[in-house]
C-alpha cells in the first residue's frame, strides 16, 4: 500500500496543486502575526484577503476552534492559547488531532504552522504522528496511490526568520524515525516477531554503517541472561539481545538506551483475559522508540558513545514457558522468584541495564518500556511515568517532555520504603507484588539490578499508555530521547530544545555535582 510522503519545506511548494487540502494552524496571536502575503500563495485563488481576515476574527478557541476557508479543502485552526504547567507549550496532542481531522490522508496536502521557534520540534513530531505507515486495508483504489503532504513553518519569534535547510533535514529525519517506531508497534506479531525485529535493527544499522551485536536463543541462557531467556523460552521465535553501538573517537562519556521489546504479551502461563490481550502487540514500543531515536541521533551527529540495547522476546505459552514459583538467575547474578508471569518486562530490562553497565561501561542508562498498566492510573494517557536516581535528571526529563511533546511525570522514588515489597523467602527477590506503588516498584525492580548505590545516572520511563492513542501507535519516546540528549548532538534545533548542555554543568541550585564530573557533562 502506498503511504503519505511527509516533506518539510521552506515554502508552499507547487502552487498549481488545486486538489490539495490546506491547513493553516497556530495559536491565535501567532496566526494574527501572519500577513496576507504570507498565506496568499498557500491558499491560491480559492480564498481572498477579506475571507482570510474574516476567518481570523471568527476564531474563538475554547480550547480550540477552526474555520473552513473554502469547502473542506482549506481550513484555519487555532490551538489553545493557555497551557497548564504540565502540558507542552506546543499543544502537540491537539495539533495531531487537528491534522487528522482536517487532512483525511487520501489526498495531497499542505500544513502551515505559525509558532515560536522553540515549538517547531514538538510541532513537527506531532504532525508526523498523524500519518501512520502501517496498514493492510484492501479494496480501495485510492490506497494504491501515493500522497504528498508538505509542511511549512512560520516562526513568529524571532523576526519571522525561515528555518534553515539543516533544520528541515533534522525534522525530516525525526519524523521518519517517529513513523518507523509507530509502524513497528502497529505491526502484528505474525509480521513482527523477534526475528523480524532483529531485521529492523539490522536495516537501521546498515544505513548507519553499524553492525549489530546479537545474542539469541540458547546462547542467552549460556551467557547468563536468565531474564530474557526465561520470558521468551516458550515462543516459536527465539528471544534475543541486540545492540547497536555508536562510538565516535572524541567521546568523553557513554550513554545506553535500553528498550523493552515484547513483540507479543499473552501474559505467559498466567494468561491475560480476552478483554486485555488485544493490543499486546504494542508491548515492544520501548524497543521500537529506542531504535527510532538511535537512528535519528546518530544521523544528527551524536558526539558521545551511544548504545541502543534491544531486549526482545515473545511472552508465550508452551511446554518451555516459565512457571509461577520458578526461580531465574538474572545477568546481574541475582535470583528472582517468579510470582507473576505477566510481570515479564522488568525481567528483560534487568538483564539489559546490567549489560549496559557491566559490559558497555555506561555512565548514563535510560530504560524505556510499556512496563505496567498501573502507569495509566498513576500518570494517565499522555504522560509517561518517570523514575530516576538523580533529581536534576528528573527535572531535565520533565523539561525535555514539554519541549518535545512526549510528556513525562515523576513517580515516587523511595527504594528504602518500597523495595521491601519484593522480599522473597526463596530467592534474592520476587518479581511482583500488588500491595504498594505498582508503577514505582516496577521501575525499582530494574534499578535494583544496578544497585541503588550505583554512582551513574539511571532513568526509567514507563510509557505503557502514551505509546498508543485509539488503535494506533504514537511513536512515543523518539522525540523525548532526542530532546533530552539533544545537547550531545551537532544539530542546532536539538540543542535548542534540550534542557541539558554545557551551560548546566552545575546543578540548578548553583552547587557543584556530587560525583564524577564526567558523568555530569550533559548537565
Amino acid at each position: 500500500m502506498a503511504t503519505v510522503e511527509l516533506v518539510f519545506c521552506h515554502d508552499c511548494g507547487d502552487s498549481e496543486q488545486s486538489d490539495r487540502t490546506v491547513l493553516i494552524v497556530g495559536q491565535l496571536p501567532h496566526l494574527h502575526c501572519l500577513a496576507w502575503s504570507d498565506v496568499r500563495d498557500i491558499l491560491q485563488s480559492r480564498v481572498d484577503e477579506e475571507t482570510w481576515e474574516a476567518a481570523l476574527k471568527s476564531l474563538k478557541p475554547n480550547p480550540t476552534d477552526r474555520c473552513p476557508l473554502w469547502l473542506k479543502l482549506a481550513t484555519v485552526a487555532a490551538l489553545p492559547s493557555k497551557i497548564s504547567r504540565h502540558n507542552t507549550p506546543s499543544s502537540a496532542h491537539t495539533l495531531t488531532r487537528l491534522v487528522q481531522t482536517c487532512l483525511p490522508g487520501r489526498r495531497n496536502g499542505h500544513i502551515a504552522v505559525a509558532c515560536e521557534r522553540t515549538s517547531v520540534f514538538a510541532s513537527a513530531c506531532a504532525i508526523a504522528r498523524a500519518f501512520p505507515l502501517f496498514s493492510r486495508q484492501t479494496g480501495d483504489d485510492t490506497l494504491d496511490k501515493g500522497h504528498r503532504v508538505t509542511v511549512q513553518f512560520f516562526c513568529v519569534e524571532p523576526n519571522m526568520e525561515p528555518l534553515s535547510t539543516a533544520t528541515l533535514t533534522c525534522l525530516s529525519r525525526v519524523a521518519e524515525s517517529i513513523r518507523l517506531t509507530a509502524r513497528i508497534v502497529d505491526s502484528p506479531c505474525n509480521e513482527m516477531d523477534t526475528e523480524q525485529f532483529l531485521k529492523e535493527v539490522g536495516e537501521v544499522g546498515a544505513k548507519l554503517g553499524i553492525a549489530p551485536i546479537i545474542i539469541k536463543g540458547e546462547e542467552l541462557r549460556k551467557r547468563g541472561f536468565g531474564g530474557i531467556y526465561g520470558v521468551g523460552s516458550a515462543a516459536a521465535s527465539p528471544p534475543a539481545l541486540a545492540v547497536l553501538s555508536h562510538t565516535p573517537p572524541t567521546a568523553t562519556q557513554t550513554i545506553a538506551w535500553v528498550g523493552k521489546g515484547i513483540v507479543y504479551n499473552s501474559g505467559g502461563l498466567m494468561i491475560k483475559g480476552r478483554t486485555v490481550m488485544p493490543g499486546m502487540k504494542r508491548d515492544c514500543a520501548g524497543a521500537a522508540a529506542v531504535l527510532g531515536a538511535f537512528s535519528a541521533a546518530v544521523r544528527q551527529g551524536f558526539k558521545e558513545n551511544l548504545h541502543a540495547i534491544f531486549c526482545l522476546a515473545e511472552n508465550s505459552v508452551g511446554p518451555k514457558a516459565t512457571r509461577p514459583d520458578d526461580i531465574l538467575r538474572l545477568y546481574s547474578g541475582k535470583t528472582v522468584e517468579i510470582r507473576n508471569t505477566d510481570a515479564e518486562g522488568r525481567l528483560l530490562l534487568a538483564d539489559g541495564v546490567v549489560y549496559a553497565c557491566r559490559d558497555l561501561k555506561a555512565d548514563i542508562i535510560l530504560d524505556m518500556a510499556t512496563l505496567t498498566s498501573a502507569q495509566g492510573i498513576a500518570t494517565g494517557r499522555y504522560h509517561a511515568g518517570l523514575l530516576t536516581n538523580r533529581e536534576e535528571w528528573e527535572r531535565a526529563c520533565v523539561a525535555a517532555g514539554r519541549s518535545s511533546g512526549d510528556l513525562v511525570q515523576p513517580l515516587v522514588f523511595s527504594p528504602e520504603l518500597h523495595f521491601s515489597e519484593f522480599s522473597s523467602a526463596m530467592a534474592d527477590m520476587k518479581n511482583f507484588d500488588r500491595s504498594n506503588a505498582l508503577c514505582s516498584c516496577g521501575g525499582l525492580f530494574v534499578g535494583a539490578q544496578l544497585g541503588f548505590e550505583w554512582t551513574g545516572v539511571w532513568i526509567h520511563v514507563d510509557m505503557a499508555f502514551p505509546a498508543y492513542s485509539g488503535e494506533r501507535a504514537t511513536g512515543y519516546g523518539v522525540a523525548l530521547l532526542l530532546a533530552l540528549f539533544g545537547g550531545a548532538t551537532e544539530d542546532a534545533l536539538l540543542q535548542l530544545v534540550s534542557p541539558l548542555g554545557p551551560e548546566m554543568d552545575a546543578h540548578s541550585d548553583g552547587h557543584p555535582p556530587r560525583c564524577n564530573p564526567k558523568r555530569r557533562k550533559l548537565i
